[in-house]
């Protein structure tokens, strides 16, 4: 035990000789006589410090904190974010020192926050407002997720008041709050709902994520990246988007967590540096449309600009269903320096660029029917016109799929091609707009398209074309060449000037890397519609071999 300095007599003389010196102060008689003395027993002090075994264990020591507990502190760690730079716009076009606005949350003192991907990347310079204050603070993106449209960024300075997470689980009926600063205003909202879903369909065509909150808390546009928390300010999710009316969407808790550990490392995930979404036009383009690009980032490196559209990665054909899914799917298959082959649409002057993430710089692409062109010469069928549109194609298997023009739909053909044995030979999908003129005439055009993993163990791509080489004896051959689409490797026989309506007929045989089927196609083209057609079918042919 630890004794105390003073004991009792000792306190007895202090207040003797206060007593003493208050009354010589004040000027007082003095007594004649000699003082009595008292003798004092003094306890003196211990002359080594106390051992630390003998410090109470059971005292808790208090820890300040700057952790938000409840709905009226709430303001002080939302943020709002203005993110200024230029961006293209599908609709609008060109968008020159454009502000957005969006909104955020801190989580820890030093001041890490959290918002949505597509309110901060791309942009030049971020202004953070926090707790109401009209001054802003300088922020910078530590890391993205394109797919999972999650963001970390730093702010400067510290000692900033931050949200926790909802330890509980989450369940439907829980009552929560949406706090943000929509539609670009300074005042600080908050509405409340409750979780009407807890594992909603998170794919859309600005991401892409497994496990979204349903919610009816109200939040509009600026409301992006805010927080959906509970009645005791305790992070549930992360509002990121509106699913209807009435109903609204936040990356559920469980998701974010997983992701914002990696951004919080400053490591990107599932991106390659664009703020993206999927579009899809009348005349059948479809793809992820590049609003703004990160510059220093794999898509800037391969000179992906603002308002290119990626419409292929890999050869896979990209948002053909309107969503990111199969955008992110690829990125999620990859690591983020792999080399992954691109196909792009320059929008603004409508040219075609390959090049590769992480390789190749992209360039211009030279089109199949461009070559075919420059090898016939300009003695070439009919000018004719351009076809209305594309439709999607499969054949009875659900192993092929090709896009052709809407006329060639009228007659297909798509059942498998079976031996003499009527056992499977090859999958099957022809079109045209009549498939018996197709294979007996030489003025309608058309398509035959095959693949076959039976076929590949007798026969490579050359000995394929010399096996199926059609009679076109009203043809001139032109030659054999190789191709190559980044997919598929192979080669193709070119026939010229067909009887008197100078058609074209191209035989191709090509094989994927792994070499585990082989394709082929016949095409027909009679005029230079039906050449813009065969590019078509050529960048949409594929095989899925699942």
């Amino acid at each position: 035990m630890i004794r105390r300095f003073t004991s009792w007599p000792v306190m007895m003389i202090v207040l003797l000789l206060i007593t003493g010196l208050a009354c010589n102060f004040g000027g007082g008689e003095q007594p004649d006589e000699e003082p009595t003395e008292v003798p004092v027993s003094v306890e003196t002090e211990p002359t080594e410090a106390p051992q630390v075994e003998d410090l109470p264990t059971d005292t808790p020591v208090p820890v300040e904190s700057n952790a938000v507990s409840s709905l009226e502190e709430l303001e002080s760690a939302v943020i709002q974010i203005v993110a200024e730079g230029s961006f293209i716009d599908p609709e609008f076009g060109q968008q020159l020192n454009t502000a957005g606005s969006g909104s955020g949350f801190i989580i820890d003192e030093e001041g890490l926050a959290v918002t949505n991907n597509h309110v901060v990347t791309g942009a030049a310079l971020l202004k953070v407002y926090v707790a109401g204050e009209s001054k802003p603070v300088n922020a910078r993106v530590l890391a993205v997720s394109e797919c999972s449209d999650l963001a970390v960024i730093d702010l400067d300075g510290g000692d900033y008041p931050y949200l926790e997470w909802f330890d509980d689980p989450i369940s439907t009926g829980l009552e929560v709050y949406a706090a943000g600063f929509p539609l670009g205003e300074p005042q600080f909202t908050l509405t409340r709902g409750i979780v009407a879903k807890e594992a909603g369909d998170g794919e859309t065509w600005w991401a892409s994520i497994d496990k979204v909150l349903m919610h009816d808390a109200i939040i509009n546009p600026g409301n992006s990246g805010g927080p959906l928390v509970t009645s005791d300010g305790q992070i549930v999710g992360v509002n990121y988007g509106v699913y209807n009316d009435n109903q609204y969407m936040a990356i559920a808790r469980d998701e974010a967590l997983e992701i914002l550990e990696q951004l919080k490392a400053e490591k990107d995930v599932t991106s390659i540096g664009v703020n993206g979404s999927a579009v899809y036009d009348d005349s059948g383009i479809t793809g992820i449309w590049v609003a703004s690009v990160d510059s220093g980032s794999p898509a800037d490196r391969a000179g992906i600009k603002e308002g290119d559209i990626i419409t292929k990665i890999e050869g896979l054909v990209l948002a053909t269903d309107g969503t990111m899914a199969d955008y992110c799917d690829i990125l999620r298959s990859h690591s983020p320096e792999d080399v992954l082959s691109l196909e792009v649409l320059r929008y603004e002057s409508s040219e075609i660029l390959e090049g590769q993430l992480n390789g190749q710089l992209l360039a211009v692409a030279e089109s199949f029917a461009a070559e075919v062109e420059e090898q016939i010469g300009e003695d070439f069928g009919q000018s004719g016109v351009a076809y209305e549109g594309y439709v999607e194609v499969w054949d009875d298997t659900g192993a092929l799929v090709m896009e052709v023009p809407t006329e060639w739909s009228v007659d297909l053909a798509t059942e498998p091609l079976l031996d003499d044995n009527g056992e499977y030979l090859s999958s099957v999908i022809e079109a045209a707009s009549n498939l018996d003129d197709f294979w007996s005439t030489f003025d309608t055009p058309g398509v035959a398209f095959y693949a076959s993993d039976v076929l590949v163990e007798n026969y490579n791509v050359g000995s394929l074309l010399d096996e199926l080489a059609g009679n076109y004896d009203a043809c001139i051959y032109d030659g054999r060449y190789s191709y190559d689409d980044g997919v598929y490797v192979g080669e193709y026989d070119l026939y010229v000037d067909c009887s008197d309506v100078n058609s074209v007929i191209i035989e191709l045989a090509a094989v994927p890397a792994d070499e585990s089927y082989i394709t082929y196609l016949v095409i027909q083209a009679v005029s230079d519609a039906d050449l813009d057609a065969m590019d078509h079918i050529l960048d949409t042919f594929y095989v899925i071999t699942d």
